[in-house]
């Protein structure tokens, strides 16, 4: 990743990193070590995917992913779950997920619930960190990429992961279909 100026494996900056993602960090699911999950300082004000490509280029929409926390409503419960989707796409919340949660009704989480449920950044939220007891659902098409651009859980920084990696998290499950084109 030589775009980035300041890009280190991400146990060597936990200073920067807070405390779920951290702690996910020091007790690594694999495969591999949590030394192949890199850092990457950028500031806050670049956080979000349209501007962090603006700003470094292009190419970054390919290699980008976002998580987001999407609440399933069932029988009178409701319960959180994240998605992981190329950046280029969006969740198919009404479809896909909310058929593979079994819900009646799917949708994005409020973001203060969101932000509360994972001790995370807006703009920043990663799979990285999460309650362990949430599904995790990550789209085919990211763990299929040798790496990807996700949050660090916070504003600043992003974290660099191989796509494949991801798919040991706690709570992950790979779909096809997770992700539909942007329009």
């Amino acid at each position: 990743m030589e775009a980035f100026d300041d890009v280190r494996p991400a146990p060597e900056r936990m200073d920067l990193l807070v405390p779920p993602v951290a702690a996910a960090l020091r007790a690594w699911p694999g495969p591999g070590t949590a030394d192949q999950v890199l850092h990457v300082d950028t500031a806050p004000e670049v956080a979000d995917t349209a501007v962090l490509v603006e700003h470094y280029g292009p190419w970054l929409m390919e290699q980008s992913a976002n998580c987001v926390v999407v609440a399933a409503k069932r029988g009178g419960e409701s319960s959180l779950a994240a998605c992981v989707v190329l950046g280029h796409t969006r969740v198919d919340v009404n479809g896909t997920v909310r058929r593979h949660l079994g819900a009646r009704k799917a949708s994005f989480a409020p973001m203060d619930a969101a932000l509360e449920a994972t001790g995370m950044e807006y703009g920043g939220i990663t799979p990285i960190g999460l309650p362990a007891d949430w599904p995790l659902l990550i789209d085919a098409a990211v763990v299929a990429s040798p790496y990807v651009l996700i949050g660090s859980g916070s504003r600043r920084g992003k974290l660099i992961v191989p796509g494949a990696a991801l798919a040991g998290l706690p709570g992950a499950t790979v779909l096809e279909g997770l992700a539909v084109a942007a329009g």
